[in-house]
């Protein structure tokens, strides 16, 4: 038991992770978990599917960390080499445990599926580990201790990763470590750069005690504004780091969208509840995007009513009642347009607020005056409605999403702006 800092490290084990082709979201979500109850990530480490450099990435975790986390490389086939790795790594031999081979032919005869000798050899575990159940799938956790550390390999499924760290890991390492408080207060800001913001508010970061620390997130034209602090006394850690964070508010109030530490369309979303209001999207450029991310949030068939996504001239004009005349002189990236496309969005629909999008994201179809990245958005609602051009520079992808965080930040502020 300790009460000093604790440190862990995450190890992924991937080729497909080294290539790109599989995103490593396992460790940003493990270290979320982590964080939580008090344990600090000091390294993420990928590696491939080499059996050197997974027995070299465990040799330097466990000389900077207590805790190393493993996933990845515990299936059926023959890439899969981390199971037998770890065997060897800590002198074992491997064994059936019988519980594991209950829990895997029960999962084949629900699916009504023949169960062959691969699937079995799931079952096969280090002698020298402890079996963590793996209630999702049909690889097993597995806990080594080894000179004071604690090594965890779990599936590099999410979903099965996910559940072992639920159901297993987490309890066990509240129950053996007596770990500090970390806490954070988190909130947005738009409208201001890093420079521009830490500048703004640098006397009063000057003043801060040593043991909180302020951290800039930059981000698509915003900025996070983070503060941390750790120790043993979590109820006057709470206290002091509420009373920092109230400080801050009021330093940046006139440019924050939100003091929670939200993605910016929950927040949007939550500001629409609060004022019992309703939005809907016309996109072009931003192909859904928009929507796609305003109804990723639960709840959200509350307050979104819809999109048309138009990319099309015809579907301007049919859809959203764009005239011809304007598509032909002014062109589907213009002020004119996007008027008419917010126009027409706010007659197809019942929302009370909108957002319309055109633009060129590229990587062809730009001209002198108008090169690629030159979008214009619309928000407003039925009595006002606001738009602006704007550039950016970037590729596509980016592009895109530059559009639909600009575009729900002008609706925020628009809405933040209305009177009660």
């Amino acid at each position: 038991m300790t009460n000093q800092r604790l440190f862990a490290s995450i190890i992924t084990i991937g080729d497909e992770l080294l290539i790109g082709q599989t995103i490593d979201t396992n460790s940003a979500w493990m270290a979320q978990e982590l964080n939580k109850i008090g344990v600090w990530v000091k390294r993420r480490v990928a590696v491939g599917d080499t059996r050197e450099d997974i027995w070299q990435a465990l040799d330097e975790e466990s000389r900077e960390s207590k805790i190393i986390l493993i996933t990845g490389g515990l299936g059926p086939t023959a890439d899969d080499i981390t199971k037998p790795l770890l065997c060897d790594y800590f002198g074992g031999k491997m064994i059936v445990n019988q519980e594991v081979l209950d829990h895997v032919t029960n999962i084949f005869l629900k699916l009504n599926r023949p169960i062959i000798e691969r699937n079995m050899k799931q079952a096969q575990v280090p002698d020298v580990c402890t079996v963590l159940m793996n209630k999702r799938g049909t690889a097993p956790g597995m806990l080594f201790t080894k000179e004071g550390c604690l090594f965890i390999s779990m599936p590099g499924v999410p979903h099965e990763m996910k559940g072992l760290m639920t159901d297993e890991v987490l309890p066990l390492l509240k129950q053996n470590y007596k770990m500090p408080f970390i806490l954070h207060r988190t909130l947005l800001t738009a409208g201001a750069g890093e420079s521009f913001l830490a500048e703004r508010i640098k006397d009063w970061e000057e003043a801060l005690p040593a043991h909180i620390k302020l951290a800039y997130l930059p981000n698509y034209g915003m900025v996070k504004l983070r503060l941390t602090s750790h120790g043993a006394d979590g109820a006057a850690l709470e206290h002091e780091l509420d009373t920092l964070f109230l400080a801050l508010q009021e330093q940046v109030k006139d440019i924050m969208i939100t003091n929670e530490d939200l993605p910016l369309e929950k927040a949007l979303g939550d500001l629409l509840v609060k004022r019992g209001k309703s939005m809907a999207t016309a996109e072009s450029c931003s192909g859904g995007y928009i929507a796609h991310l305003v109804t990723s949030i639960a709840g959200s068939s509350i307050y979104f009513k819809g999109t048309v996504v138009a990319y099309s001239y015809d579907a301007k004009e049919t859809i959203l009642g764009v005239n011809h005349q304007t598509l032909e002189t002014k062109g589907a990236v213009s002020e004119e347009t996007i008027t008419e496309m917010f126009n027409g969005l706010m007659n197809v629909t019942t929302a009370d607020y909108g957002i319309a999008t055109s633009g060129i994201m590229g990587p062809g179809g730009g001209t002198e005056d108008k090169p690629v990245g030159t979008v214009w958005v619309a928000v407003g609602s039925r009595e006002k409605m606001v738009a602006k051009r704007l550039y950016f520079r970037h590729d596509r992808l980016k592009n895109i999403e530059l559009t639909a965080t600009n575009a729900m930040m002008m609706l925020f502020q628009f809405i933040k702006a209305e009177p009660v």
